[in-house]
């Protein structure tokens, strides 16, 4: 590029005047060093003299999904590694608010998982990301690697969905039937027109799995919220659409 006009991004957790104040992303950082994370997109910004904004991952899905379905009232969630979550709300707006729902409570049971991060039970991110896929693999009679990434892991075990293996396609089955029920619980907080569902976990057949499953439940139990539309992205938008997002953020002194 000739230039750098401005910097606009996005990264796991809640950031503040584009200060990240907590964020599971760093939780190898020492709590005594924090402070050098927390200013590190200032020290990006001051370091390249150009206008930088920086805002949560999940919102930026939710923004990049709002552009592409050229609509707005949309919720993002990304199923990878954890669940990143986002809101655009009906006017268009990105509202700030705290939408980590990875550590907002799905399942109520109080024998339910716990998060190894947060100490907390129950939550989205051990439902719709990677961590779901491995807690399920066993009782589907799947054994996973070890001595593995956790990609590998979930690359191993979507091998046995693409091949059409039952247990493996029940795991799909069975994240799908949570997603339907969390929507509904989500759909409390938020005005719904669609949600983008996106993130590793969605590659391939699972995708489609998750999006069916959730559209069943949706259906079936909540009919007054059957109008919510739940898509996967277009092709365009999974190449790039995240990035446009992030890159309108900055704004430009004329």
């Amino acid at each position: 590029m000739p230039r750098v006009d401005a910097i606009g991004g996005s990264s796991a957790g809640i950031y503040v005047d584009n200060r990240a104040m907590v964020a599971s992303l760093f939780r190898a950082i020492p709590k005594d060093r924090f402070g050098d994370i927390k200013n590190l997109f200032l020290r990006i910004r001051d370091e390249l003299g150009v206008p930088l904004e920086i805002i949560n991952d999940g919102d930026v899905t939710a923004l990049a999904g709002a552009m592409s379905l050229e609509d707005n009232a949309v919720l993002g969630v990304a199923m990878g590694s954890s669940e990143a979550v986002g809101y655009v709300d009906p006017k268009g707006n990105i509202t700030g608010w705290l939408n980590e729902l990875a550590f907002a409570p799905v399942d109520y049971n109080p024998n339910g998982p716990v998060d190894e991060w947060s100490g907390d039970k129950g939550v989205g991110a051990l439902y719709f990301s990677q961590q779901c896929v491995f807690r399920l693999a066993s009782k589907a009679g799947i054994e996973l690697p070890t001595g593995v990434t956790d990609a590998e892991k979930l690359k191993h075990v979507q091998g046995y969905l693409e091949e059409g293996h039952e247990g493996a396609t029940n795991i799909w089955r069975t994240m799908g039937t949570y997603l339907g029920y969390a929507l509904a619980h989500y759909a409390d907080f938020y005005e719904l027109r669609h949600v983008l569902i996106l993130g590793r976990c969605t590659s391939g057949r699972g995708g489609d799995i998750i999006l069916n499953g959730a559209n069943d439940v949706l259906k079936a139990e909540f009919p007054d919220l059957a109008h919510i539309n739940i898509q996967l992205p277009d092709e365009k938008s999974r190449r790039v659409g995240q990035s446009i997002a992030a890159a309108s953020l900055p704004a430009l002194s004329k």
